[in-house]
């Protein structure tokens, strides 16, 4: 089923503000339009004709019109005539009309209500692949391939301790980037001074990025014969585009938009090739169709403004609120909405907290305009973008038997694809979890395949006797950064770094795979970092938030994994990959000198 199977009715081709943000116009647009559905002579064409400009982006143009097509502001009187009673012109309906939704988005919401957390957040990433690729920073310490990550060259990186004096926030910073956050890419200028001779590098910014990390185009990329080299470019777009699944004209990433635009076609056809994608290109919006990366992928939806993980009720929630707004008006009444999804699902009670994740999130997608501040009145009107919500959908749902079945289906692939997906959105990709016939793929494939990649991605390959990673050294394809900044992040790098150093297998020790954590060795670490550096009074007061919130952020990063045990909490293993966080091998480590530190261990005095 294509994307454009959900359309039905009237469909809006560009209307309302310039902005694009209601309509779908982008920046630079003359005029918009208004395309309706209606019954045409036979032999008559309904087309909207687009203009390309030279920048690659795209408008359309109102004196292009043809049969079906009406200027925006404007409709004539025999679509009028044509339409049924009771609908309104300009996309939007009376307040009689009921809000259909679409069966598959429906069926979805009642599968995220009764999965469990981990499931729905991997049910979320098979329906929509919308999450963004999560890599290591730091360069690749070259090795050879067949030295374990345990044995081999480290990268370490420990933060700058930090009093409890200087510290000045009330509460750990989230460690995942703002989701405004622009990638940075610079213009390729020598590192050095601003010295007399250097002209300084132009920055441009898209307007809902003020205060983010900003995206710095190379204004020209020429050759000596003055033609343009388009690498730099199709780069940039590549790397936005996998950070960033869902791309508008006038968002946060609009900078970054025209690039896609002018490259689209290269673009697709490698990210066809390479990863299976598919990716849609049109005049206001770039949505890049990832697939799901299957059970236990750690990839969840937040709150935009809180970080709060969706639980299965949001989730629910917003596959019910899209079901909707598929075919929606332009303009709604946030009451009219509310009554809707009652009506399609009353057995899908909403928690408050539930819902404004879920009307948040749209929005953040910008399937909605900006919510107003404060609670969501029931006479507030809502924005709705309708092309936009039929491209949030990475997939049909109604092909799958059920929610597992959606999972699995996903991410099925062949094994070259397969492996290929993983390297490029997970921070590392090891032999034993893959199956036999992936397995094989990356071994016979170990240096041309993760080559492929880190050249269409600017990343770079790390090849160990366990696996690959592929690691990005600008620190910027990843929504999880480790080292990163906050107190959260400083804190979980430290843990790390001692876990390795007690825990990793010495050499001539078998120590090709993952190794067990004593559970007090845990707790011993995270009460000497507590005594030595400066935290929160939130974690100084309750420890086991910190052991939470670092497990977590680790387990994420794939540098932990757990092990599920009847009736008790998981056992934590180190992943081999975890060692390039750790400071040069030692032999016979120093104990640490906390009170909660261990004895040094009989044999290594």
């Amino acid at each position: 089923m294509d994307q454009q199977e959900y359309a039905v009715g009237a469909t809006r081709v560009a209307a309302g503000r310039p902005d694009g943000r209601t309509g779908g116009a982008g920046r630079g647009t003359a005029a918009a339009v208004l395309a309706v559905r209606v019954a045409v002579p036979a032999g008559a064409v309904e087309h909207v004709d687009a203009v390309e400009h030279a920048d690659g982006t795209g408008t359309a143009g109102a004196a292009d019109t043809g049969p079906g097509v009406a200027p925006a502001g404007r409709v004539d009187d025999a679509q009028a005539a044509a339409a049924p009673h009771g609908t309104a012109p300009h996309g939007t309906a009376s307040p009689g009309t009921a809000l259909s939704p679409d069966p598959g988005l429906l069926r979805l919401a009642h599968w995220f209500a009764a999965a469990t957390p981990g499931t729905a957040d991997d049910l979320c990433a098979a329906s929509f692949g919308l999450y963004p690729a999560r890599h290591l920073g730091a360069h690749a310490e070259p090795a050879d391939p067949d030295v374990s990550w345990w044995h081999g060259p480290t990268a370490p990186a420990s933060p700058a301790p930090r009093s409890r004096g200087t510290r000045a926030d009330g509460g750990p910073r989230r460690a995942r980037r703002d989701s405004a956050a622009l990638p940075v890419v610079r213009s390729g200028a020598k590192p050095g001074g601003p010295g007399k001779h250097r002209k300084p590098e132009r920055i441009r910014t898209a307007p809902e990025a003020v205060g983010a990390v900003q995206l710095v185009l190379p204004l020209v990329t020429q050759d000596r014969s003055g033609e343009e080299l388009p690498t730099a470019e199709r780069r940039i777009a590549a790397r936005l585009l996998l950070a960033h699944p869902l791309v508008t004209a006038s968002g946060p990433h609009a900078d970054g938009f025209p690039l896609i635009r002018r490259h689209r076609d290269w673009l697709a056809e490698r990210f066809d090739t390479l990863l299976g994608y598919r990716l849609d290109v049109g005049p206001w919006h770039a949505r890049l169709c990832k697939a799901g990366l299957g059970p236990d992928a750690a990839r969840r939806l937040e709150h935009p403004a809180t970080g709060t993980p969706l639980t299965p009720g949001g989730y629910a929630q917003l596959a019910l609120a899209l079901a909707l707004l598929v075919d929606a008006p332009e303009k709604l009444e946030h009451r009219r909405l509310l009554d809707a999804m009652h009506d399609a699902a009353p057995e899908l009670a909403a928690e408050p907290a539930d819902l404004d994740a879920a009307l948040a999130t749209l929005a953040g997608w910008q399937v909605l305009g900006d919510l107003p501040a404060g609670p969501v009145g029931d006479s507030s009107v809502l924005t709705v973008d309708r092309e936009l919500a039929r491209a949030v959908p990475a997939r049909p749902p109604a092909l799958a038997a059920d929610a597992a079945d959606l999972i699995r289906r996903a991410a099925e692939a062949e094994p070259a694809t397969a492996v290929r997906r993983l390297l490029a959105e997970t921070p590392a990709v090891l032999a034993a979890d893959l199956t036999e016939d992936r397995r094989a793929w990356l071994h016979e494939h170990r240096l041309s395949g993760p080559a492929a990649l880190a050249d269409f991605l600017g990343l770079e390959a790390e090849l160990r006797a366990e696996g690959v990673a592929l690691l990005d050294p600008a620190a910027e394809l990843t929504d999880l950064a480790l080292p990163g900044a906050g107190t959260l992040a400083q804190a979980t790098l430290l843990l790390v770094e001692r876990l390795v150093e007690e825990v990793r297998p010495l050499p001539g020790e078998p120590g090709d795979g993952d190794v067990p954590i004593p559970d007090a060795l845990i707790d011993g670490v995270l009460g000497d970092i507590t005594d030595e550096y400066g935290l929160p009074a939130r974690y100084l007061s309750d420890r086991t938030a910190l052991r939470r919130d670092a497990l977590d952020l680790l387990q994420r990063l794939g540098l932990i994994t757990p092990t599920p045990q009847p009736k008790r909490p998981p056992t934590w293993h180190l992943r081999p990959h975890a060692a390039r966080f750790a400071p040069a091998p030692d032999l016979q480590p120093t104990p640490g000198t906390g009170r909660h530190s261990r004895p040094t261990p009989l044999g290594r005095v």
